[in-house]
């Protein structure tokens, strides 16, 4: 069985669901740029600049699904399913506007500390992203975003401020969302454009390396603060297979996944590994290291590994193959695996392969804190959503992350799905593209009542807690 104080429950973002973007003073964030449809996949990606609003394109971001104003109901709702954790992130722009501030916005924190406090009065342990992709835009106008050093001391700021106003409400914490993603979406992971004369590798190694010092020095912050912190990393998970047993397939895959442990594995063991920096010579990138840097970075380790799961991808060296993506990374079709409505496969077991490699490299708790599957849900006349496929989905997930558990004794400290309540897709900007236990009644041009409604997976999802998996 699974330990009794396994946590349960969900994850949402700021930028995907809280919406009242100027409210309170909150400023304006790099992912408040990323426009449903239309070059939202190049702006995101830093190959087309996005730095204000534009005539003719729709925000979702604007208004996500208003979680600002309805979050006492939407927690509500997670409670009656009996969450024992509620992964959430808090807006850089809403604390900090501009970053640059010497205090921080008061009304930010104020509904921060209200959120947290209707977690706990429902038992519900908060799990506190820092930077869930959100950057204050004055930064990335200004500085250049990550791509500047300047940015690790506005986020010691920023993670200060956290760390103290939030001490005792929240124990578990993790720095940057995905920090793989930096690879594949600067501009959204990170307010980085990549300008027609740079070498795209080398800005975002030198990027990535920034990140990297900013969350040795939150990791160092939050324990000085309070030694209970349980400080984790996160990345985008899913595993590459060969395509074949091709030996070039073989070692494409092996390569893939290396790339994907990177940045990772200078979080877990505090210094580049070879095959970085054996990646980094073959490209001829040299990191401008700042003095004390290497300390920091080796001092600073993570407490645990988290990761979101989706979807494994398959690899060849064949490149005639058709690519297709999952989760910003792309591979081929693998022919054993089914499809979801976005074309991302469906591979429960490649779950328990992460988790097991995961385990075995880092040999740290882990934390599955994304999983889920985005599908088109339809009402019926009755008024429900038979969303059988996502419960099927979960299902096999959670079954092979049992697995991973009872039978390989992996050390996993939770599960939270992504998401418990419908919200704008990271990938696509679109409603439509739903994850939830809770339906939304808003569509993907921002039109609908915004009414809470129960799937048929919210009792699905409550009975597999009330039984700590055990009914699935």
């Amino acid at each position: 069985m699974l330990p009794a104080d396994f946590l349960w429950g969900g994850a949402i973002a700021a930028n995907q669901c809280e919406g009242a973007l100027f409210e309170d003073g909150r400023g304006l964030a790099n992912v408040d740029l990323l426009p449903w449809g239309k070059g939202r996949k190049a702006i995101a990606r830093g190959y087309q600049k996005m730095f204000d609003f534009e005539d003719g394109y729709y925000y979702p971001a604007k208004l996500g699904i208003d979680f600002y104003h309805r979050y006492k109901q939407d927690i509500a709702l997670f409670a009656q399913m009996g969450f024992k954790v509620l992964r959430l992130s808090i807006s850089w722009s809403r604390i900090y506007p501009t970053g640059e501030e010497e205090k921080p916005n008061e009304k930010g924190l104020a509904f921060y500390d209200a959120v947290l406090r209707e977690c706990l009065g429902y038992g519900i342990k908060p799990l506190v992203t820092i930077t869930h992709f959100d950057i204050p835009m004055a930064l990335v106008k200004k500085y250049g975003g990550w791509r500047n050093p300047k940015m690790i001391d506005f986020y010691q700021k920023f993670v200060t401020t956290l760390f103290t106003r939030f001490r005792g409400l929240v124990h578990y914490w993790l720095t940057f969302n995905e920090i793989n993603l930096i690879y594949h979406s600067p501009f959204e992971t990170a307010g980085v454009c990549i300008e027609p004369n740079e070498s795209r590798s080398a800005v975002l190694a030198q990027v990535a390396h920034h990140h990297l010092v900013a969350s040795a020095l939150a990791t160092k912050i939050g324990h000085a603060i309070d030694p209970e912190n349980k400080i984790g990393c996160m990345m985008a998970g899913g595993e590459y297979y060969p395509l074949t047993s091709k030996p070039e397939d073989v070692l494409l895959a092996f390569q893939k996944n290396q790339e994907n442990y990177y940045l990772i594995d200078i979080q877990a063991f505090g210094e580049y590994s070879y095959f970085y920096q054996q990646y980094l010579h073959r490209q001829g990138i040299e990191i401008k290291w700042q003095q004390g840097e290497q300390e920091l970075l080796q001092e600073n380790t993570v407490d645990f590994i988290s990761f979101s799961y989706y979807s494994s991808l398959a690899i060849s060296s064949d490149d005639s193959l058709n690519i297709r993506e999952a989760n910003a990374m792309a591979g081929v079709p693998n022919p054993y695996l089914s499809d979801s409505k976005w074309g991302w496969q469906i591979d429960p077991i490649g779950l328990r392969l992460s988790l097991n490699r995961f385990y075995d490299r880092y040999k740290r708790p882990l934390f599955i804190v994304e999983n889920g599957l985005g599908a088109l849900d339809s009402i019926e006349p009755d008024g429900s959503i038979q969303d059988d496929y996502r419960i099927d989905y979960l299902r096999a997930h959670i079954q092979e992350m049992k697995k991973a558990v009872e039978e390989d004794g992996v050390v996993l400290w939770g599960y939270t799905t992504w998401a418990p309540i419908d919200l704008v897709s990271s990938s696509t900007g679109e409603m439509s593209k739903r994850y939830g236990f809770i339906h939304v009644d808003l569509d993907d041009q921002g039109k609908g009542t915004l009414e809470r409604r129960k799937k048929k997976s919210f009792d699905w999802y409550k009975t597999v807690i009330q039984s700590n998996g055990e009914n699935l």
